[in-house]
């Protein structure tokens, strides 16, 4: 995607579990677009999770957390690395713990299991340079940038439930919602 793409994004899609036979977000997101949005799976497996997460859901240096990543693609192209994170106790045993794909996405099945993701999750975005494995994965020259954006989101019962970390190629611009006070 180049920087001159007028699309705006917004995270509401993402924060909303599906109904029966709707699409995912993303597939959604680009369809309405005239695009197509898919993504692949490449791994679900307990990790030591980075440190902003470990942080997030309040676990110790020895606990696990339960990450699923992601390859996302655009009309075949990679566009993003997606990594979700997820607490043990949450995921495991659960179709967030397992390769393959989750009907209706993992906000679908968090809610499911009473983790209704809060609607407006803190969002930090930051520029770096990609990794030599993010460069071979997006198809990037060596030293190229990327936006990584990580999403903390909890529960509308405020436990920490997920952290998401993409790091993308394309352009993002954001609709900020004011609301009353």
């Amino acid at each position: 995607m180049s920087s001159d793409d007028t699309w705006i994004g917004d995270a509401q899609p993402y924060l909303a579990p599906r109904r029966e036979g709707e699409r995912d977000a993303w597939s959604s997101e680009a369809a309405a677009r005239g695009r197509r949005g898919t993504q692949r799976l490449l791994a679900a497996e307990e990790v030591d999770p980075p440190a902003a997460v470990r942080d997030f859901f309040g676990i110790g240096p020895e606990e696990k957390a339960v990450v699923r990543r992601r390859l996302i693609l655009l009309d075949g192209k990679p566009i993003e690395l997606a990594d979700s994170y997820y607490p043990v106790h949450v995921a495991r045993g659960t179709q967030l713990a397992r390769a393959g794909k989750i009907r209706g996405g993992a906000v679908t099945l968090l809610a499911s299991m009473g983790f209704t993701p809060e609607d407006s999750p803190l969002e930090d975005v930051a520029a770096k340079i990609a990794s030599p494995s993010q460069c071979e994965s997006l198809g990037l020259q060596p030293g190229a940038p990327v936006l990584v954006l990580t999403r903390f989101t909890r529960s509308i019962a405020g436990e920490p439930v997920e952290v998401s970390v993409m790091t993308m190629t394309r352009h993002l611009r954001y609709r900020q919602r004011k609301e009353a006070s």
